[in-house]
């Protein structure tokens, strides 16, 4: 959003295209979960036609939930342009690239190794899968040689995939095997025999026994070693994770029964040898957390190797870049894999596979039926039985007759493959459009490293396929905020934070202002988060216990309030809060930090409008500029150069910070009260006003991209009392600030040594506060001033000697190369200047002096205590080393002390 009206102000025609897309396999996830928790009930009960109309009716209000929350946050989208990865459009686009691709040769049907979800029934990518380490077991086994009294032990943590083995392997310079090479073992399990092959690839000869077990059809290792090695396939699970026909007797059983009964039965035969406890690491589905198994099924791939050539090379030479480049690097590494996508899931929600299966059909009858529509293709792969029909709309069934019967394939594509095409989809593709002339290719990607490979790698070659060029120009890849204990935040972890929540309690500007403050070049940011009393405001940290579905029975979690010893229900991503429940709702000191920085931006606004009575606009005559003027003028200059740059290297952390101390530390603090006695100065006033006005209708626009709330408020009310504003040629201001040109003021504003110059005055201003502070002079009593300067220095501050009286109550008497220090007075030192403060008759000297040596005393006995602590060395050896850290930074700190009070004893001694 901050891109889009930055460049909206720049004078471009700006579209942020808003959506969601289907999350195949996570929503349905999520229904299945809710059905089975609910009624106890599963897809299979209900059948494919209900369980997607459940999840649409999902859908529709989680969809409502998340484009309001995007509204609410202020997004800058064409709302009537809202696209869905299911709608008409995109799904035309789905059907076209498939057709296209099926009838390129670059999407075909095959047996392969996937990662599957027995929970789910479907295969999940590499990509959505993640590996957790768990307290498992590590069994040692062993297998009789056939024809002889030997064995041959191996180890493994799946003992039930035994029943699925078709060899054991060795190393083939491995001495101890050699002789075993080529004969055979039997499993005792099912008295299958399985031969001993030599493969270096797979065997280590120093891990463990040096023999492995190899299950091709359950193991990606042993699948590559079944495929040089020419073994059998045995698959022993069905999609549900119980043990198939191929099991013999186990068949029925659920994976973890069947391996406790396996290794009874194999303990029970002798062939038992040990168990030791380990961690395992197992990987899992990132949808449903279960425990993924390597499974042999039929799937639908997309070939990777041209295609993804096509987008390794978009990246090589520059037509698309990353911000920060790293991560071209997560990009490259994975594309230039160039494993074959695999783009079929076992789901019923999703984009169904175009494609239907005739076993009666020939040839003739397709050419007769389909040969002249070009949207259907056909073939029969050599490892097909049956005749592929691809088809861009939907098949009856009967197209041939009732001779032979057309059935579609019951998959659904991984929903990567629609979002993959969001770019060229969304605007119209396949049909030819002005939109998708006008805005394709886009010119930038805002997402996270997280789907770099799942997502924007395959928007990169779905473009360069469809379109013959790259979807955008530039990929800014923000970073991830996580939850207070370093984790991702997920509905499934049930972590993740609403934003109604932040936007309730800090104003959405303020939300917006924070998170901008977050999104630097660094790889995570941590939120930490707390549950606020909704009547005392009392807030309790939030623990990993509050991420928890609803408990068994329904009722819904609450919190307790040690204070008023209340409980509430929270909000959560799991669950709704009952109607009429006051909701603990989530709140995080973070984001202080943008409403602290919106309140200091409206006070300094209001001050400066209500300063305004009969402002009239004309152009300034430079000569008329004071120094804080022109100060303000080059400050305004660089910031807004700088803010221009970053923000075209998508550092919007740097951005934040810039137009924040801007605003903050040099408009309100130091110009805003400089100006204070012109406003109030008839005379002074017109030049002062006429400056303001234009620096805070630049300050503005300069904001609008950050918090467009408050700034358009403002904007609002500022062309209200000065409509026509400019310091040289005063113009009409814009309706809106969100169509305001970005501001642009004139490199010649910018004067470095004017700045150095400023910056020693607001040195020498803090340094007499400070001395106020120490002496503790009342900020209403006058003090004098005697600077030891250069001429050229003291000509500078002779001229804005008032700034001395205005902000610090502090009157210049002298300045110059020999001014002398006047007696009882405290001083301070610059690069270039000495400045004294005379302090006698402002403060009893005597009485200050005795105060100070009663400090120094008491501080010196403090000192000589720690100091006696870390010369004992029992306490050093003994004590904790944090608490000898804890000793040395408190001596530290307290001869830090006495040294200034030694300081300010010997300005006063020379009394």
């Amino acid at each position: 959003d901050l891109i889009t009206r930055w460049r909206r102000m720049q004078g471009y025609e700006a579209l942020w295209m808003p959506g969601t897309d289907h999350a195949g396999i996570a929503t349905q996830a999520v229904v299945e979960r809710r059905m089975k928790e609910e009624e106890n009930l599963t897809r299979h009960d209900i059948g494919r036609e209900a369980l997607v109309e459940r999840i649409w009716d999902w859908k529709d209000q989680y969809e409502k939930r998340i484009l309001n929350q995007l509204r609410k946050l202020g997004a800058s989208c064409d709302w009537e342009r809202t696209r869905f990865t299911l709608d008409d459009m995109c799904s035309k686009a789905v059907r076209r690239t498939f057709l296209k691709l099926f009838s390129d040769s670059l999407i075909y049907r095959g047996q392969r190794l996937v990662n599957w979800d027995p929970f789910l029934q479907t295969a999940v990518a590499d990509d959505e899968v993640f590996s957790e380490d768990i307290a498992g077991q590590f069994w040692t086994f062993q297998y009789p040689v056939v024809d002889s009294d030997e064995r041959i032990s191996f180890s493994t943590t799946r003992p039930e995939t035994m029943l699925g083995d078709t060899a054991v392997c060795v190393h083939p310079s491995d001495e101890r095997y050699t002789n075993l090479i080529g004969k055979k073992v039997r499993i005792p399990l099912n008295g299958r025999e399985i031969p001993i092959i030599a493969d270096a690839l797979l065997a280590d000869k120093e891990l463990g026994t040096g023999a492995v077990k190899v299950t091709p059809a359950h193991d990606p290792n042993d699948y590559a070693c079944g495929l040089r090695n020419d073994l059998e396939l045995i698959n022993i699970l069905n999609p549900d994770g119980t043990m198939n026909e191929a099991a013999g007797e186990y068949e029925g059983l659920d994976r973890y029964a069947a391996r406790k009964k396996v290794v009874a039965d194999m303990d029970q035969l002798g062939f038992f040898i040990q168990v030791e406890d380990r961690q395992i690491p197992v990987k899992h589905s990132d949808r449903s957390k279960t425990p993924i198994e390597p499974y042999l099924s039929d799937q639908w791939f997309v070939k990777m190797d041209t295609l993804a050539q096509s987008a390794i090379d978009a990246v090589e030479d520059g037509r698309v870049r990353f911000f920060p480049s790293r991560y071209s690097k997560t990009y490259l590494d994975w594309l230039k894999e160039k494993r074959d996508w695999c783009i079929s899931r076992q789901l019923w929600w999703g984009h169904r596979i175009p494609i239907w299966y005739c076993d009666t059909c020939s040839e003739a009858d397709l050419n007769q039926a389909f040969g002249d529509q070009y949207d259907i293709s056909f073939r029969r792969d050599d490892a097909d039985t049956c005749w592929l029909i691809c088809s861009e709309t939907d098949l009856k069934g009967d197209e041939l007759g009732s001779a032979h019967q057309l059935i579609q394939d019951e998959d659904v594509l991984d929903t990567w493959f629609s979002s993959a095409l969001w770019p060229h989809a969304t605007l119209g593709w396949p049909d030819k459009n002005p939109d998708l002339d006008y805005f394709y290719p886009g010119n930038v990607l805002v997402t996270s490293r997280d789907i770099i490979t799942l997502w924007v790698a395959r928007m990169v070659l779905t473009g360069l396929y469809n379109m013959g060029d790259v979807p955008f120009k530039h990929v800014c890849i923000h970073p991830k905020i996580l939850d207070g204990f370093g984790q991702t935040m997920s509905k499934s972890k049930g972590n993740g934070v609403d934003p109604m929540d932040l936007i309730d309690k800090y104003g959405v500007d303020a939300v917006r202002f924070t998170i901008a403050s977050f999104a630097g070049e660094t790889q995570d940011v941590r939120l930490p988060v707390g549950y606020e009393d909704p009547e005392t405001g009392e807030v309790v940290p939030q623990t990993l216990e509050h991420q928890t579905t609803i408990p068994a029975g329904g009722e819904k979690p609450r919190i307790k309030f040690p204070k008023s010893g209340k409980s509430y229900q929270y909000t959560s991503p799991w669950f709704d809060p009952d109607p009429g429940e006051k909701v603990a709702r989530i709140v995080s000191e973070r984001f202080e930090y943008g409403r602290n920085f919106c309140n200091k931006l409206w006070n300094a606004s209001r001050f400066a409008m209500l300063n305004l009575e009969g402002y009239t606009p004309a152009p300034i005559d430079e000569n008329d500029l004071t120094m804080e003027d022109r100060w303000i003028l080059s400050r305004l200059s660089s910031v807004a150069e700088e803010m221009t740059t970053v923000l075209g290297r998508y550092q919007f952390d740097v951005a934040t910070r810039a137009i924040r101390d801007f605003t903050w530390n040099e408009f309100c603090d130091w110009y805003l009260e400089m100006i204070k006695p012109r406003l109030w100065d008839e005379k002074q006033k017109p030049v002062a006003q006429r400056v303001l006005v234009g620096v805070l209708d630049s300050l503005l626009r300069l904001l609008q991209p950050f918090v467009p709330f408050i700034t358009e408020e403002l904007w609002q009310r500022l062309n209200e009392i000065a409509p026509e504003r400019g310091l040289f040629t005063p113009q009409q201001a814009a309706e809106s600030v969100m169509i305001a040109p970005w501001p642009e003021p004139p490199q010649s504003w910018q004067d470095s040594q004017l700045e150095k110059r400023f910056e020693r005055l607001q040195e020498m201003i803090v340094a007499v506060r400070n001395i106020r502070a120490i002496y503790k002079i009342s900020p209403a009593t006058p003090l004098q001033l005697f600077l030891r300067c250069e001429a050229s220095v003291a000509d500078d501050m002779q001229n804005v000697s008032g700034q001395f009286d205005n902000l610090a109550k502090t009157l210049l008497e002298s300045a110059g190369a020999d001014v002398q220090r006047p007696s009882g007075s405290a001083t301070f030192s610059l690069n270039d200047v000495d400045g004294f403060i005379a302090l006698k008759g402002i403060i009893d000297l005597d009485a200050e002096l005795d105060r100070l040596k009663g400090e120094a005393e008491k501080l010196q006995k403090h000192i000589e205590g720690s100091e006696k602590k870390l010369a004992n060395k029992n306490f050093v050896d003994r004590a904790p080393a944090e608490v000898v850290e804890g000793v040395k930074e408190t001596l530290a700190g307290l001869q830090k002390q006495l040294k200034s009070v030694q300081d300010s004893m010997e300005q006063l001694g020379g009394q």
